[in-house]
């Protein structure tokens, strides 16, 4: 995201007058949550004092920093002695939905009693993300970074999930990636494989809005059109 990252943290990078985090924090708003919990590292002072402890959304705000820059999983284990109750929520910091998806997820939470859901979004290709297998409403396998061309899905994990408190077991017990890096990814397979998890999969409407903010084009065009805007203030 150069040139903008070289002034401002990713997820802060303003878009229609206000920083992409903020957008993501009044999805989350919507959708009834109170206890946030935001991993911080590059430019970390930037959303700390922007957001500070949460009170103008009306919401309670903790930091954790994650000083080693080693995954998504790494990103999630740190966070593990702030965690209170027998799931939790996650979302990445650069994925931008329709409010009512963040809505959707937990309420089927609520309903089915599920311990663990994975958002996916319709793509023709996967490879930017992450190939996300399927049977019926669940998950058999993904697949992160798949070579272009390659992926015989065309679902891609949208970075929104919902997990039981076990994930943080499994994280511990995994090694680094061809990358270096703790994949959340390697978790879900591992769980799904080894510990019989039953990974129930929310799939997106084709049509329903999704921004990717780690994209440099795509957030060059969601800079210039307004409609996705309007339609977040849907539900506001």
């Amino acid at each position: 995201m150069k040139p903008y990252t070289n002034i401002h943290q990713k997820s802060m990078i303003p878009i229609h007058g206000k920083p992409l985090l903020e957008y993501i924090i009044n999805g989350l708003v919507f959708a009834g949550f109170k206890n946030l919990i935001i991993v911080v590292g590059y430019r970390k002072d930037q959303i700390m004092d922007y957001f500070q402890d949460g009170e103008k959304w009306g919401v309670r705000i903790e930091y954790k920093e994650q000083k080693e820059i080693n995954g998504t999983g790494g990103a999630l284990l740190i966070c593990e002695d702030l965690i209170k109750s027998t799931h939790l929520f996650l979302t990445w910091g650069d994925i931008l939905v329709s409010y009512n998806v963040y809505k959707e997820v937990i309420d089927l939470f609520k309903k089915e009693e599920q311990d663990y859901i994975l958002t996916a979004n319709f793509t023709d290709d996967p490879y930017k993300g992450a190939a996300v297998y399927y049977e019926g409403n669940y998950c058999v396998g993904i697949i992160e970074k798949p070579p272009e061309g390659k992926p015989n899905s065309n679902l891609n994990n949208c970075g929104i999930f919902i997990f039981s408190t076990e994930i943080f077991k499994i994280i511990k017990r995994l090694k680094p990636s061809e990358r270096g890096e703790i994949e959340l990814t390697d978790g879900i397979n591992y769980g799904i494989k080894e510990r019989k998890w039953k990974v129930r999969i929310i799939k997106m409407e084709k049509d329903q809005f999704r921004g990717d903010f780690g994209d440099f084009k795509e957030y060059e065009q969601l800079n210039k059109d307004i409609k996705w805007v309007e339609e977040l203030n849907r539900f506001s």
